[in-house]
């Protein structure tokens, strides 16, 4: 294994600037990574551009495949990162070594996870099996025409793998501390109450909103969802925000809004949570509407997660928590069509101001999954 390999890949991928959505210059960096590898590589455009910031903006996106006989395993992430924002001490988009570590945007979240895959290609044979690469230019934005795209194309085409890895960053303290076999699923809520805006010294004349949507939150705020599982904490529902707007200290307003959050478990679902809170906030004569962004999903542990944790033990020698905390991730669309587990580099650093990784990590992560691509694919 060449250990300058995952590096040499990670400062090519970061050197193209690629806030979401990414097109362009960085699929194209990719491409000809994976070309001489055997792969053939389709890259497709996605989304309509329109002025309705709902719909997202059109989207790159990325499927590569060198089959073989055999099993099909497949390695899925993102090549659009969050804006750098101002304060870095260099140039985000431009790699930067500084003692052992490899700065730039996307170094773990997760240019760096793309490029110790890639790496590891070189020491797999091409007969091991089929290998795929899920790639989206969508993950960091809306998330509305990436992986789902990709899995639209994939069914099409009838490429759908046995199983599939994917590379966000779910280390914690060091690499290989935790690895993810599920998420929570999450749901966001928009409540409306209208009112009949009026002035303050005549009350009987208006219509107070503020009053009704306390009485909702109130309500809200005492809902137990459920105590948890053995795999997931307990469902929770914040509050967001809260806006009136009046700027007025003499009047009535007219409407009251507030926004939830719910990160739920798999024993809740988004449509039945939408349908329990709307029947609530009616009773107020308020209204609701809600944006679902996800299912809560579990790969039961097994041999997909056996198989990671053996790697990571053999090559940095401690074993990887299953958990299913932190947020949401693309894996919540593709565990509809083979098991998911997620592992990646550390994440102290993602999304923040000289986001940075270790190169010894790359290095390690590299044969990693080289070894649970091999494991699996003769599984």
């Amino acid at each position: 294994m060449d250990d300058a390999l995952a590096l040499a890949y990670a400062q090519r991928l970061i050197a193209c600037e690629s806030v979401t959505p990414a097109r362009g210059a960085v699929f194209d960096a990719l491409e000809d990574m994976l070309v001489p590898l055997g792969f053939t590589v389709e890259r497709f455009m996605s989304g309509e551009d329109d002025d309705n910031p709902a719909h997202g903006a059109p989207v790159e996106n990325l499927f590569a495949i060198r089959a073989a006989s055999g099993g099909h395993f497949a390695f899925a992430g993102h090549v659009d990162v969050v804006p750098p924002g101002n304060g870095w001490a260099s140039d985000p988009f431009v790699p930067e070594i500084k003692g052992d570590l490899l700065h730039g945007r996307g170094a773990v979240d997760m240019k760096g996870s793309i490029a110790a895959f890639v790496a590891a290609l070189h020491d797999i044979p091409k007969d091991a099996g089929t290998i795929s690469l899920i790639i989206t230019g969508d993950e960091e934005g809306p998330a509305i025409h990436g992986t789902r795209a990709l899995i639209t194309h994939m069914q099409a085409q009838g490429s759908i793998p046995d199983y599939c890895l994917v590379g966000e960053p779910t280390s914690v303290n060091r690499l290989g501390d935790m690895m993810k076999i599920g998420r929570r699923g999450s749901v966001n809520m928009w409540i409306s109450v209208a009112g009949t805006q009026g002035h303050v010294a005549y009350p009987h004349l208006a219509d107070n909103p503020i009053p009704r949507l306390i009485a909702i939150l109130a309500e809200i705020e005492a809902i137990t969802l459920d105590a948890g599982t053995d795999w997931f904490q307990a469902s929770n529902i914040e509050v967001t925000d809260l806006h009136v707007g009046n700027k007025a200290t003499n009047v009535i307003p007219a409407t009251a809004e507030a926004r939830l959050s719910i990160r739920f478990n798999d024993l809740q679902n988004g449509d039945a949570l939408v349908l329990r809170l709307l029947a609530l906030v009616e009773r107020h004569g308020g209204k609701l509407t809600a944006m679902i962004s996800g299912e809560a999903f579990l790969t039961p542990p097994g041999v997909f997660s056996a198989a990671i944790s053996d790697a990571v033990e053999a090559v940095v020698g401690i074993a990887p928590e299953a958990s299913t905390t932190g947020g949401t991730s693309d894996a919540r669309f593709l565990t509809k069509i083979c098991p998911v587990v997620e592992f990646g580099l550390c994440n102290a650093t993602m999304h923040k101001l000289d986001e940075a990784v270790a190169i010894a990590d790359l290095s390690a992560l590299t044969e990693i999954y080289r070894r649970v691509t091999l494991k699996m694919l003769a599984t």
